[in-house]
This record gives structure tokens, C-alpha cells and sequence, in this order.
């Protein structure tokens, strides 16, 4: 299960994550997204990993496609961290 909160604040939208980004949530987190930049394209982007305890391949390449496009990844904890200076290195390789 994966909880998204949506913030529309005055400089960006942040969504924050909790939970497993897995599956269908991944799907979820997508449509969000897609929303978010077909209504608003130039709105800055802020993904706060804040809970997120798990990310399978599918997860992660969201994440590597939304950073790509602009999005900033927020970690919080270890293994988030980790996972976005992966994804980071991966977007700035292909500059």
C-alpha cells in the first residue's frame, strides 16, 4: 500500500509518499504525476520520500523518469537516500 499526499504550495507541489511503491501504486503515482504536468507543466516538483519502506524496479524507474523531467527527490533514511544518489548518477550520465 503506498499513501500520496498531494501539496500545492506557492513555489512547488510536493507529493509525499508512505509506504511501498510497488504495483498498482506506481500506476497511481504515475497518473498524479501526469496530471500534475499536463494542468500545470512549468509547476516545480517535489517527491518526499518521507515513509517510503520499499520500491521495486517499476518504482524506481517512475522515479528516474520524474527526475528526469525536473522532479526533485526528497529522501528521508538510509536506504531512500541511497536510491535517490542512484537515480540521480543515473539522470546526470545521461546529460
Amino acid at each position: 500500500m503506498l499513501r500520496i499526499d498531494i501539496h500545492h504550495g506557492a513555489e512547488a507541489t510536493s507529493f509525499t509518499l508512505e509506504g511501498k511503491l510497488t504495483g498498482p501504486w506506481v500506476a497511481e503515482l504515475e497518473n498524479c504525476w501526469h496530471t500534475l504536468i499536463s494542468t500545470e507543466p512549468s509547476r516545480a516538483i517535489l517527491v518526499q520520500l518521507a515513509a517510503v519502506t520499499f520500491m521495486d524496479s517499476k518504482g524506481k524507474a517512475l522515479l528516474t523518469r520524474m527526475c528526469r523531467q525536473g522532479a526533485r527527490l526528497v529522501p528521508t533514511g538510509c536506504l531512500m537516500k541511497a536510491m535517490v544518489e542512484e537515480i540521480e548518477a543515473e539522470v546526470e550520465k545521461e546529460k
